[in-house]
């Protein structure tokens, strides 16, 4: 497979170097055939706007494209569409931001895995990108790889215009302590493995890391000062470090938010992952108004720690939720299907109201409230891990219902998961909201998120650097192949 893809990407380039007339690389007819629309000049009419800044919808509105870019926008009445355009007849249709995904995993967890055998991970080069792109997500971080040479050649194939996909940040692989879980995963000898291992991957390409659950402070530490130095961040999914320990070594953003914060279990000891059900009880028993709690939040604001909500994987361990999909059940390979039903089945004599799992779903709701409430960064993924069930696109889709049932407004919800994840990367100027000047990354819902927000599923065009991509033909091109490649 590596072979295959790194032969493809070398083609990719070849092609690229042999023309100098185009400012895109040129699309492959695979790419191609994927495409609704695609012209010089574009004017999308007649189209409710959520811009991605917080404000409040906008009706009737004309979106026009211009060679890959948003070149105004404007009331129907008083923005007409240039000579020779291509006209959209939108009415009914909402456009927002092509979403920013910052816990989008390019791999999915293989059949039968947890069950007294350690986990192990599918790569999704092939459906995680299309399904991605299907979803509505133009941009997106790795947050993890387990094959992170994979995760690179699959971006320069996308960005080469040989595949269809999202914008990739590839995150390099997990700085994992000794202890992890899955051998996915390489285990670090220390600080000094930790600076060569940032050091080696952004060389390669990578432009973030993450710290794993048993890396230790001086491994950490060690990891983000190699990364700052190359003007790169680092994200963690902690349980050896608590958030303020974190915060003070330095980290950028934190994955999952409180479920994931140790430093309020009695027995917790330094680099020290502890149980997860004693955390839990912990967690399950904090009150979120007390000052302890209180002083983490504020301490996270006051050293610029971003925080990525990743509510859907909480949400499938609290049965009978979420709701049982026919778009997912058709999207994954048979096997991976049965799997994933044998064991929400399982799972489904939870109280989804009084249960651990449903207590600590509704905390971390109001935490990550509370953490936006104080000042906080809060950006959205999905984390297509747990035991199945969260698929890429799909579940981006649901993290913005998520957000919605936690307290935020739709409009809210839609800007956490595209301006703030833009802001995050350092990618304001270009995407994230919609605005003249920027990349033209929309997203085209048949409906209105802002008063319905489970209309954020209804996707069918998603443009991305001002081409428009079919999303029922990207989604058609991967059934019953999640979970395989």
């Amino acid at each position: 497979m590596r072979k295959q893809l790194v032969a493809a990407v070398s083609i990719a380039f070849s092609l690229i170097a042999s023309s100098n007339l185009f400012a895109q690389a040129p699309m492959s007819d695979v790419v191609k055939s994927f495409v609704k629309v695609n012209a010089p000049v574009i004017a999308l009419e007649h189209v409710r706007v959520i811009d991605g800044t917080g404000a409040a919808p906008v009706d009737d509105q004309t979106v026009i494209l211009e060679s890959g870019r948003i070149r105004t926008l404007g009331s129907f009445a008083s923005t007409p569409a240039p000579a020779g355009a291509t006209v959209l007849d939108l009415t009914g249709y909402t456009v927002i931001p092509g979403l920013v995904g910052m816990h989008d995993h390019m791999f999915y967890p293989s059949p039968g895995t947890g069950r007294g055998v350690p986990p192990v991970y599918t790569e999704l080069a092939y459906t995680g990108p299309r399904l991605y792109l299907a979803g509505g997500v133009t941009s997106l971080r790795t947050t993890g790889s387990i094959e992170p040479y994979t995760d690179i050649a699959v971006k320069k194939l996308i960005d080469s215009g040989v595949a269809p996909g999202p914008k990739i940040h590839v995150t390099g692989p997990y700085l994992e302590g000794t202890g992890a879980y899955t051998p996915n995963m390489h285990e670090l000898t220390g600080p000094d493995d930790a600076r060569k291992t940032v050091d080696y991957w952004a060389d390669e390409g990578a432009t973030s890391f993450k710290a794993y659950m048993h890396i230790t402070r001086a491994e950490l530490s060690a990891a983000i000062d190699a990364a700052h130095k190359r003007g790169l961040k680092v994200t963690g999914h902690l349980c050896s470090i608590g958030f303020r320990e974190a915060a003070a070594l330095g980290i950028d953003d934190l994955e999952h938010g409180l479920e994931e914060d140790t430093e309020f279990d009695p027995g917790k000891a330094p680099d020290v992952c502890p149980p997860g059900r004693q955390t839990d009880k912990a967690l399950a028993e904090l009150d979120l108004e007390s000052q302890p709690a209180q002083e983490m939040i504020h301490d996270l604001v006051a050293h610029h720690v971003a925080v990525t909500s990743t509510l859907p994987v909480f949400e499938t361990f609290v049965g009978p939720r979420p709701p049982l999909e026919d778009r997912v059940l058709d999207a994954l390979a048979p096997e991976l299907r049965s799997d994933y039903l044998a064991t929400r089945a399982r799972r489904s004599g939870f109280d989804a109201a009084t249960s651990n799992p449903a207590v600590l779903l509704k905390k971390e709701m109001q935490f990550e409230h509370e953490f936006a409430k104080a000042g906080g960064l809060l950006l959205a993924g999905e984390d297509p891990t747990g035991y199945g069930g969260v698929l890429p696109g799909f579940g981006d889709q649901r993290e913005v219902e998520l957000l919605v049932e936690a307290g935020f407004t739709p409009v809210e919800a839609i800007q956490i998961s595209t301006a703030n994840g833009a802001r995050f990367l350092g990618e304001s100027d270009s995407i994230g909201t919609v605005a003249a000047g920027k990349s033209a990354d929309l997203a085209v819902i048949h409906g209105n998120p802002a008063a319905d927000i489970n209309d954020i599923e209804k996707v069918e065009i998603v443009f991305k650097d001002g081409v428009g991509y079919d999303s029922g033909k990207l989604i058609d091109s991967v059934r019953g192949q999640v979970g395989l490649h």
